[in-house]
């Protein structure tokens, strides 16, 4: 039910939010695929451009038939749409389960209208979960123990057999665990002033973003505008 709810609601925001003519930017992971899906249907998708954040969701939108766009049209985009890990009550995320959270902030800082597709189990209070924090290889360790001071616990991400994740941009994951996160948008700034990280994965809210929420009857709504 959760899912049909999810593919119901991907038809729905991009017929209302997907235009002609249209930079569209594309998250990653499970959410995405379906909005790619949607957008391959649609009668004007050879006018559209992409804006890809992983490979996962590129080739996705190959087999879709959709276009892409470079890098120099990041500042042209008119819609992205994203999944997120965690919506605490103030609408801040935590964002980066699937490693792509640098892109995803580029993408997202830069468009005019941000959609934000998640499962009700993702709307939270408060956080609760890991925050991914994208790190230079050569930093891993002194980032790790500045971390550490502040009372926090990182712990590089791995894959099955033991070997480091590494993103796209050749980096890797401290996913962090914080004893609690207050103030998200200082706990952000703060880290990313950290030498050698490179990104982090909390997302304060912005004011052009759209929260969609998907239930577990098969229905969906929209959170807040």
């Amino acid at each position: 039910m959760l899912q049909d709810a999810i593919q119901k609601l991907a038809k729905d925001t991009v017929s209302k939010f997907v235009k002609p003519n249209q930079v569209v930017g594309l998250g990653s992971g499970s959410t995405a695929a379906y909005i790619v899906r949607e957008m391959a249907s649609l009668k004007a998708k050879d006018t559209l451009l992409c804006i890809p954040t992983s490979l996962q969701i590129k080739v996705e939108a190959e087999k879709s038939g959709l276009r892409f766009a470079d890098e120099s049209r990041i500042p042209d985009i008119d819609v992205v749409f994203d999944g997120a890990d965690q919506i605490d009550g103030r609408f801040n995320m935590i964002k980066g389960g699937g490693g792509a959270l640098l892109r995803e902030k580029i993408l997202i800082s830069s468009a005019k209208t941000v959609v934000i597709v998640a499962d009700e189990a993702k709307f939270v209070k408060s956080f609760s979960r890991s925050v991914p924090i994208e790190v230079h290889p050569m930093a891993r360790t002194s980032v790790a123990k500045r971390l550490e001071k502040i009372g926090a616990k990182p712990a590089m991400r791995t894959l099955d057999k033991g070997y480091p994740f590494i993103t796209e941009n050749g980096n890797i994951i401290l996913d962090t665990v914080f004893p609690s996160i207050s103030d998200p948008e200082r706990a952000e700034l703060e880290l990313k002033g950290i030498p050698g990280v490179m990104e982090v994965g909390m997302f304060t809210r912005k004011t052009n973003v759209y929260y969609y929420r998907a239930k577990s009857d098969g229905t969906f709504e929209l959170v807040n505008s």
